[in-house]
């Protein structure tokens, strides 16, 4: 259930790890600022409270350090003037990689030509490649001439919404050029809470054909969700919205775009629990646990890790 015979490919940006095996790695959380209603922005001009911007990166750097879970920022900007001025403000604050999500194909570009002149390919994920795009093949060629590295491809089927119809998706973009980055990851595009699960089922279907990393926006599923915070509570849609995120990081997925990064302090210890039984699953099937020493399970639970390989030697033995 947790190990596939084809084999996973693992990427590397800025220094991260992405992809593999169930297990092999944590899964990285791409987390936003700058998003709508965000509390630091100030207008969308590129005015934000800087001392709290900073303070927000540096609990998600502290929180991937205690939890072992690995992190970069998408920076939402709604102009490229806008997204030059967070792009600045991140690379002097931080060594994370970073994303930006810009909706619009053609600003988007003109954010990524600024990144290209001040040459950080190698740390940034360009997000995405989408089936709405009306010209991929000329996109990819783009990205391409401007020395962009790694990328997200987002599957979805409008007129299919199974898992299977994101893979046709996915397919179809690949067919077109896109398979051709040095890191190619997916998102298997998340609607809304219960239908997470379609998603979660495409992870799995991708990483058994194609070995790609997988994930998804599963924040979306949950702060979509608006009236539940009247009918549970705040506390309610907390407990929710760490469930969705754990168990979906848990399930098949590589990444996982997971929301305002000013909530790292809560969701990166459900997904790291989450991680820590997934390496406990993927140890009744295969019998060993991956080296990886920043790997939650490793992290805080070594003497329970040796018992279990003691144990399942002494099955061996025997």
């Amino acid at each position: 259930m947790f190990t596939f015979d084809k084999a996973q490919r693992v990427f590397n940006i800025g220094g991260i790890k992405i992809g593999g095996q169930p297990g092999e790695n944590a899964p990285v959380m791409i987390t936003s600022m700058f998003h709508n209603k965000d509390r630091i922005v100030q207008d969308r001009k590129g005015n934000f409270d800087r001392v709290k911007a900073k303070e927000i990166i540096k609990k998600q750097e502290e929180m991937s350090s205690i939890t072992g879970i690995p992190s970069m920022v998408a920076m939402v900007a709604n102009s490229p003037e806008e997204a030059k001025i967070y792009i600045d403000f991140y690379l002097e604050t931080t060594n994370m990689p970073f994303g930006i999500d810009m909706w619009v194909a053609e600003q988007r570009a003109k954010a990524t030509e600024y990144i290209s002149k001040l040459g950080v390919q190698d740390k940034f994920l360009y997000n995405s490649i989408t089936p709405w795009d009306k010209d991929i093949k000329g996109q990819v060629q783009r990205l391409k001439d401007l020395g962009i590295k790694h990328i997200v491809i987002q599957a979805y089927d409008d007129q299919d919404q199974t898992p299977a119809g994101r893979v046709k998706s996915l397919e179809a973009i690949m067919a077109q050029g896109a398979d051709s980055f040095e890191t190619v990851i997916v998102d298997t595009s998340v609607m809304n809470m219960p239908a997470t699960a379609l998603s979660l089922v495409a992870n799995r279907l991708i990483k058994e054909k194609h070995g790609l990393p997988c994930g998804g926006a599963y924040s979306n599923g949950t702060h979509m969700w608006k009236d539940i915070k009247e009918k549970w509570g705040l506390d309610g849609f907390k407990a929710m919205d760490a469930v969705v995120q754990g168990m979906s990081s848990a399930l098949w997925s590589d990444f996982n775009f997971s929301g305002p990064a000013a909530l790292s302090t809560r969701v990166f210890p459900a997904v790291a629990s989450a991680h820590m039984l997934l390496s406990t699953l993927v140890f009744t099937e295969t019998g060993s646990i991956p080296e990886n020493p920043e790997l939650p399970l490793r992290k805080y639970y070594a003497e329970f890790i040796q018992k279990l390989l003691e144990g399942g030697s002494r099955k061996k033995g025997k």
